[in-house]
């Protein structure tokens, strides 16, 4: 596996891998509230977003080129580069369990040593999203908080956490 650029052909693949509004929203929390979802959504969200030079969508591909997953990084203050927050973290449905995703964040890790400033790294996990969570901590996230968030489909709690 390795991590490349985002091309908007991503988009549509990515899109695909939602199948309920449930995984839109453990997904995406409250950033598209559309479902379903299309490729040209994703690509409209991120184009202005990628203007900016602190948001980076990453696609994870086999050495055939075939896309296994995606994440973004983004710094989320417009005055701070010692933190970034992974985000939209998803990888094929049929590959889940068999650790894509632990290896998709680990690449993501080391490209935040390698190519960002940042010393800190966050993400949110929905309590209701175990196998997500049990993920993030097997690359050593660890919790720092929980807060309510009001989704269109209900109250969920998120869990933040950090590797430092």
């Amino acid at each position: 596996m390795k991590l490349r650029e985002f091309k908007q052909e991503d988009a549509k693949i990515i899109a695909g891998w939602l199948r309920t509004e449930e995984e839109l929203y453990r997904w995406s929390a409250d950033r598209f509230n559309k479902f379903p979802l299309s490729g040209d959504d994703i690509n409209e969200s991120y184009g202005p977003q990628k203007e900016s030079g602190r948001f980076f969508p990453l696609t994870a591909v086999d050495d055939q080129g075939d896309v296994l997953g995606h994440f973004i990084i983004r710094y989320p203050r417009e005055d701070d580069d010692s933190s970034v927050r992974f985000g939209f973290v998803i990888v094929d449905p049929s590959l889940r369990g068999k650790g894509y995703g632990k290896k998709m964040l680990q690449l993501g890790i080391e490209y935040v040593r390698e190519k960002q400033l940042a010393s800190r790294i966050d993400l949110g996990v929905f309590e209701n999203n175990e196998a997500a969570k049990h993920c993030y901590e097997a690359v050593g996230f660890r919790e720092y908080s929980r807060r309510e968030c009001e989704m269109p489909i209900g109250t969920w709690t998120c869990i933040d956490m950090e590797i430092v």
